[in-house]
């Protein structure tokens, strides 16, 4: 086992991954309850005390929103983000095992890599991240209003890239938001479209020009202006018209928003 990946939760209302190899466990962003992240670990077979790491994107609850729990009770793991985000949460960090993070300062957890990069997005220096081990790479790309040359190089090299697919744009235009929210989240510091993620997916394929088949979880899909149905068919005949086809190509699965996926092998 090179790299696996496990979503908790992954959505508007809330965000937690699992990320190990086969020595080191990390937990990437906490914005749900306790006990759901602690049910998670749980089913995979893991104690808390395990954890040897925990990395956040930015700030916003659905992605902070256990850290207080969690950091407390995660006694072996030091916690990452940007300076800007802890600097927006520092009252719920353990002051002793938070740490800085910059984009092009790569570092190791146990023997995994961890790249982390800019994202575009209306928080405090928010932050994605790669994860590399024995030739595998993951990226996690969520919270971003457009895909940056910056972070398309992260993607374009993913063997699994869990990707934003947030929401339908007819759906948003003809929904509950008010104007003003859904032009902060069409915006560039807002959250990328099922279109923008399908020719995001075009261009890496093209990058890649087949020389391998990446596995793609669509992620952080919005409660009210998306459905994973909705999600999976625009990515698919964004790529059809590409000539890009799901399982020749790649694998494309939706990653749910109250529901753990299995665990991902890279």
């Amino acid at each position: 086992m090179a790299l696996s990946f496990c979503s908790f939760a992954s959505g508007s209302s809330g965000n937690s991954y699992l990320v190990r190899s086969d020595s080191t466990i990390l937990l990437v962003d906490v914005g749900i309850a306790g006990k759901r992240v602690l049910a998670g670990l749980e089913e995979n077979g893991i104690d808390i005390s395990q954890i040897n790491g925990i990395l956040l994107t930015h700030e916003h609850i659905d992605h902070v929103r256990s850290i207080r729990m969690i950091g407390k009770q995660a006694t072996n793991a030091l916690i990452y983000a940007s300076e800007g985000t802890i600097s927006c949460i520092e009252d719920k960090l353990p002051k002793d095992r938070a740490f800085t993070l910059s984009e092009k300062n790569d570092f190791k957890i146990g023997d995994i890599t961890i790249e982390p990069f800019n994202l575009s997005h209306d928080a405090v220096e928010p932050m994605g991240y790669t994860f590399k081990n024995d030739g595998k790479q993951l990226t996690i790309v969520t919270d971003t209003g457009y895909v940056t040359e910056g972070i398309f190089d992260q993607i374009k090299t993913a063997d699994l890239l869990v990707l934003e697919a947030n929401h339908e744009i007819n759906i948003l235009r003809v929904g509950p938001y008010p104007y003003e929210l859904q032009q902060r989240i069409l915006g560039n510091e807002g959250h990328l479209s099922n279109e923008t993620a399908g020719h995001v997916i075009c261009r890496m394929l093209e990058d890649i020009d087949g020389t391998k088949k990446p596995k793609v979880m669509l992620a952080h899909l919005s409660r009210e202006n998306n459905t994973p149905e909705q999600a999976y068919l625009t990515v698919r005949n964004i790529l059809f018209e590409d000539d890009y086809y799901i399982d020749k190509d790649l694998e494309l699965s939706v990653v749910r928003r109250d529901e753990s996926s299995p665990m991902i092998e890279v």
